[in-house]
């Protein structure tokens, strides 16, 4: 696959869920995900060919969306599902549940629920932790909320999670960035572990935290 982190995520619902390794050859600015620059992209073709890169599985997660009862809408991602107000709109009012437990009710500008891919991204911006990829865990983290108590949460990705949007004013579920829904009072976001993962073929050794120093600049002054 050639391109940026974007290529990646789409590429990652339309084949990456049916069983196929992705080999991601970076275009874009940060590839992240994109982990082979292209002055090796031949050295990785070879190495693909010969069997030696390593398979690298991400967890994925399972977003639908129900409205009077009712499944409106069901996406496999890898990212992230985002649920936000537009520009203009007032704080919105959310109802928070994980697994069986009610996690009270939620004032802000959104709430995003990434996975441990994705806590590298939006997650990331909003204060939320970074996850090792090998975590069986998502990141629950508020957009600007009302009470600043409220920070990200660490949550098993064996629990579902479920937003129930109270009161909001052109409100928007999106996933992985790329596929949206207008939501209304009402909606439910219904969030769980996905079945399915998706395999990335990685250089073997491949160091995650070298890698956060290389693309995030940690440790640079």
């Amino acid at each position: 696959m050639l391109g940026g982190d974007g290529t990646l995520l789409h590429a990652a619902r339309r084949v990456g869920l049916r069983g196929t390794p992705i080999l991601g050859i970076n275009l874009g600015s940060l590839g992240f995900l994109t982990a082979h620059p292209v002055p090796a992209a031949a050295a990785a073709v070879q190495a693909f060919l010969a069997g030696a890169l390593v398979p690298d599985q991400r967890l994925m997660l399972e977003a639908e969306l129900w409205r009077d009862g009712g499944l409106l809408a069901r996406n496999t991602v890898l990212n992230d599902a985002v649920v936000a107000k537009g520009a203009l709109a007032r704080i919105m009012d959310m109802r928070l549940r994980v697994g069986d437990q009610d996690a009270g009710p939620i004032k802000a500008d959104g709430l995003i629920v990434a996975t441990p891919t994705g806590s590298t991204a939006y997650s990331l911006s909003a204060g939320g932790p970074i996850l090792h990829p090998s975590l069986e865990a998502f990141v629950i983290a508020p957009i600007c909320p009302h009470t600043l108590t409220l920070r990200p949460t660490v949550v098993p990705a064996a629990r579902p999670i479920t937003i129930t949007l109270e009161e909001a004013e052109d409100a928007h579920l999106t996933l992985d960035g790329q596929v949206g829904f207008q939501l209304l009072p009402g909606d439910q976001v219904r969030l769980r572990q996905a079945g399915a993962r998706i395999t990335l073929l990685q250089q073997p050794g491949l160091d995650f935290f070298a890698l956060l120093q290389q693309k995030l600049h940690w440790g640079d002054r």
